[in-house]
Formats: C-alpha cells, sequence, structure tokens
C-alpha cells in the first residue's frame, strides 16, 4: 500500500522487516495448542459433542474432562459458548514426579516471567489421585513456593498470593506419578453464568441443567415443561438454548482477561457477535407450588433476557393436565431432604399416575437419587444414565408415554430399549415358538407324527383319563397343592412327640454357640445327643 512518495522513504530493509512483523502476528493467532474443558461424571460425550461443534480439533475425552486444541480464539470461545463445561484449562508443563521435592524442581524450572510479573497476584488449586502425594494442599504449596522462590532469584522479590480474588489462577493435576500443571482460564467457575439474581433451596448447577437438557435429546422443535422449577434453572438454560444465546453473554469477566498476551479487540469481536441467535417458534413452560420461589424464577429469566419464552406458573404437579401441543418434561422434583418419607413417597407416585393418565404420546425425563423414589413412580424407563448432582449420586431417567396398548405403541414404530424388555421379548417368542412347534409336532390330525409321536401321546392320553377318573390334580397346576402344609415346627405326634419350630428348639448343645457361631464340637467320643462322632466310627473316617 506504499505510495510512490513514500517508497523513498522506506527502505528494503524497513519493508522486509514490516512483512515479518505481520507474519510472526498472525502465526502467533493462528498456532494452536492444548486445551482441557472440565465437566461432571456423565457429561463428557455432551461437552465433546459441543466442543466438536465449535470446531475444535484432537477432542479426547477422558474422566470428567475432555482435552482438545484451538488456538487463541478458541480458547476465548471454549469459555463463552460452551454450556456443561466447569472450566477450561491451559496446560503449561506435563512431568513426571515421585516426591514433592521433584514437583518443586519441576516447576521452579518454568520460566514464569512469561505469565507473571511482581505485581501479578495468583493462587494454586491442586487435585491428587495417587499414592505418593496424599495431601492436596501440600501439593499446592510446593507450586506456590517454587513459583516465589523463582521470583525471588530472579528479582530479588516476591510476588503476592490472593486465595480470595487471584489475577492468576494454576491447576495442579496429579495422577500417581503424571502431572499438569495448567493456567486456569475461566477464573470464576463457568457455571456462574451470571443471570441469577434470585436462588431457592438446594438449586440445581447450571452446567448440570443444561446438560440434561442436552442427554434428553430435545430439538427444539417441541415444547419443554419442568414442573418443578425452583429457581428455573432448567427452563432458563433450555430458553438460551432455543434462542442460541451464548451463556458467557451475562460473565462479567474471564480468568484469561489478566493474562499477558490477553487480546481485547479479539473477545470484544466474540462478545458481540449475534448473527448466530435465532427466534423460537415453540413455549417453555415452568411450574412450581410456592409462589415466593415461582417469583425469583421469573426474576432470574428477565436477567437472562427469555422471560418473553418462559411461561412461569403456580401449579401443583397433582393437577397436571395433558398439554395441547408436543412437548417434552425435564425436571429435577425434590429428593426427600427436607421432606417427610410418606410425604416425598407420596409426591413421586402422584408422579407416576399423572404421567400415565395426563402425558400421553410424550416423554418424560426426571432425575433423582434414591432407588425408593423410583419405585414410587411406578413406571419402567427406558433409559437410565448415571450423573452427579453435587456430591449425591444420581440417575437420570427416561419415561416414554405412549397411548393405549404397549402392542399398538410399538407397532406405531416405538420401542422401549431397556435391557429388561428386550430379555423379556425373546423369552416370550422363545415360548411362543416352541408352544407352536408342540401343538404341531403332536396334533391328532397330523400326518407326520413317527412312531415316538405316537407312543407319547398314547402315554398322555392314558395320564389323562386317569386324572379325569381319579380327580387327582398335580401340585400347582391350579395354584393349590395336593394337601394343606405345615411349618417344620408345627408337625406333631409320632416318635418325635411335640415339636417347636426349627429355630425355636431348645436344649441340647445347640444353643452353647460361641461368639462367632461356631458349634463347639464334642470331645472324647461324646455325642450331642448319644451319636457318636465321625472320629470314632466304628468303619474308620467317612
Amino acid at each position: 500500500f506504499i505510495s510512490e512518495r513514500n517508497k523513498k522513504v522506506f527502505s528494503i530493509n524497513k519493508i522486509h522487516t514490516l512483512t515479518l512483523l505481520t507474519s510472526n502476528s498472525e502465526a502467533n493467532f493462528m498456532e494452536e495448542f492444548e486445551l482441557i474443558a472440565k465437566t461432571f461424571q456423565g457429561l463428557e460425550e455432551v461437552l465433546a459433542q459441543e466442543l466438536t461443534e465449535l470446531g475444535a480439533n484432537d477432542i479426547q475425552i477422558g474422566r470428567r474432562m475432555v482435552s482438545f486444541s484451538g488456538n487463541k480464539e478458541m480458547l476465548y470461545r471454549a469459555n463463552f459458548c460452551l454450556r456443561t463445561a466447569i472450566r477450561v484449562l491451559k496446560p503449561i508443563k506435563h512431568f513426571k514426579a515421585l516426591d514433592a521435592e521433584a514437583v518443586y524442581e519441576a516447576v521452579k524450572s518454568i520460566e514464569w516471567a512469561n505469565y507473571l510479573d511482581l505485581n501479578t497476584t495468583f493462587a494454586v488449586d491442586s487435585v491428587v489421585y495417587s499414592q505418593e502425594f496424599r495431601n492436596s494442599k501440600f501439593v499446592a504449596y510446593k507450586v506456590k513456593d517454587a513459583i516465589v522462590d523463582y521470583f525471588r532469584e530472579k528479582e530479588g522479590k516476591r510476588p503476592n498470593i490472593s486465595v480470595t480474588n487471584p489475577d492468576i489462577k494454576l491447576n495442579m493435576h496429579i495422577a500417581e506419578d503424571q502431572c499438569t500443571l495448567s493456567l486456569d482460564a475461566s477464573g470464576e467457575s463457568l457455571h456462574l453464568r451470571g443471570y441469577r439474581v434470585a436462588s431457592c433451596d438446594a438449586p440445581i448447577n447450571e452446567v448440570l441443567a443444561a446438560g440434561l437438557i442436552k442427554l434428553s435429546g430435545w430439538d427444539m422443535e417441541s415444547d419443554l415443561i419442568d414442573p418443578f422449577c425452583g429457581s428455573g434453572t432448567i427452563a432458563i438454560e433450555a430458553a438460551l438454548m432455543a434462542r442460541n444465546i451464548y451463556p458467557g453473554i451475562f460473565r462479567k469477566s474471564f480468568g484469561f482477561e489478566k493474562w499477558k498476551d490477553f487480546d481485547r479487540d479479539l473477545l470484544d469481536r466474540i462478545y458481540n457477535d449475534d448473527s448466530t441467535e435465532r427466534e423460537f417458534n415453540h413455549k417453555i413452560y415452568a411450574y412450581d407450588i410456592n409462589r415466593p420461589t415461582l417469583e425469583g424464577a421469573m426474576a432470574n429469566a428477565k436477567q437472562a433476557g427469555v422471560s418473553d419464552v418462559v411461561e412461569f406458573c403456580q401449579q401443583d404437579f397433582r393437577k397436571f393436565t395433558q398439554p395441547e401441543n408436543k412437548a417434552i418434561i425435564v425436571t429435577n422434583p425434590p429428593y426427600g431432604e427436607r421432606l417427610q418419607p410418606a410425604d416425598i413417597l407420596g409426591l413421586y407416585k402422584a408422579i407416576g399416575e399423572r404421567l400415565k393418565h395426563e402425558f400421553k404420546g410424550n416423554e418424560a425425563w426426571i432425575i433423582s437419587s434414591k432407588q425408593e423414589l423410583f419405585d414410587s413412580i411406578g413406571l419402567r424407563p427406558s433409559t437410565k444414565i448415571q450423573l452427579y448432582n453435587g456430591s449425591l449420586d444420581c440417575e437420570f431417567r427416561k419415561y416414554q408415554m405412549f397411548d393405549g396398548k404397549i402392542e399398538n405403541f410399538r407397532a406405531a414404530g416405538g420401542e422401549l430399549k431397556t435391557s429388561e424388555d428386550r430379555q423379556r421379548n425373546a423369552e416370550r417368542r422363545k415360548g411362543r415358538q416352541f408352544r407352536e412347534d408342540f401343538h404341531r409336532r403332536f396334533d391328532n390330525d397330523s400326518r407326520e407324527q413317527t412312531e415316538e409321536d405316537r407312543e407319547f401321546m398314547q402315554l398322555r392320553n392314558k395320564h389323562r383319563e386317569f386324572e379325569r377318573v381319579y380327580g387327582r390334580k398335580h401340585r400347582g397346576e391350579d395354584g393349590e397343592n395336593d394337601r394343606p402344609r405345615r411349618n417344620f415346627g408345627d408337625r406333631k405326634g409320632g416318635k418325635f412327640g411335640d415339636r417347636n419350630n426349627f429355630g425355636e428348639r431348645k436344649g441340647g448343645r445347640f444353643n452353647d454357640h460361641n461368639e462367632q457361631g461356631d458349634r463347639p464340637r464334642g470331645k472324647g467320643g461324646k455325642s450331642f445327643g448319644g451319636r457318636k462322632n465321625f472320629d470314632r466310627h466304628s468303619h474308620g473316617d467317612r
């Protein structure tokens, strides 16, 4: 772009230098590096799908994490766009260590001047799964000491440490002897979207709520209902998905904004890009029986800018009625932590009753923590997914509600996908085929009977004649026995005399058990009831 007038001013060397600087800047922007996104156990595949849609490379699923690669823009977009990630990390060193001193030396060898300076506060978080390193706090102290000693030797001063509000967060992860030290690009957990202005008792985590919606397979082509909305988290996350509004739009800051290479223009460009937002032509319904809780949910939806998409209503689920349009239920009902056992079991029984009679032709997804609660629903789930809600081990179950008989449902293309159903159907088919083969072989009118078949038929007919004459039934043929049976201990008379129930029998040496429950053995040839011991038997060992 240099004009003829300016050609005399710029020398060839300066133009060459300008070209090199531009090329290096583009290379730095396009350079890809390793990244890690952490999530809840059970949401790894959902997070991997999100990263695929975002354009990440080298995606690998791990335990409660997904590793991938990308450039600086991918790093920013991962924090800004991912709905099921708790935080995003940028590893700066992988190494092996068998003790704390090895960790100290490896961390101290890093060129920390590229990441921190004396005016930068930092904090260290550590996660340890190792036999050698038992205390995660001790590991964090060793990392902190190594960084402080690095600056003390280089600058003669030490940087400041802030636990509550640091500029830079570091994450140390140790699995046996494998260590990874990373920069925390998120800062505060990504589940803190920024739209929550009101809360309730035990609100569901935003990341988990988004994961439940994605696991349900909701395609935004139908209504979504949360009949136990609480603070409205599931409904709001569904509305953000439906409108394709990224969760980072509400965040005040990210951890990478304090990094030395932070690019403000790049983040502004991502923040101001609303080209992917869309209209939503269906409705999201959120119900709750508690009015103050519902008002808090409405305030959260307004803060998130989706109050026009979510319709709130104070309603007891026991009064739930069939929706007019096709819908899906995704809900997190109470687990019984604050309700009486009878109340919570009655609630789950009502859930099953309402779904069965008032949600025909649709499907419901329910997360809960206790088997007895699911049992109270009284419906057979078609899918079970293991998840954690905080520290609670939970299941996320799908209930396919069909209209009419199950045979008609399957004939219309519906399918219950549990292994129990498949096994039961296979057994039924096998039994039906066996009966058909049996009747085909032993039909009196069959022309293909063998000599063996005819002999069998004669024996069967004789047996039936015997039953007709003497009226004797097989035991269990019609649910009755040949004669009434008494308990073993109820039998009286004969040479046994009166006998108590077996478990109540007294006398002899049976009650002289030791503490371990072992029966004392006879000694010196004596027996419990006059019977000789086996070792004194006249015929030797038996």
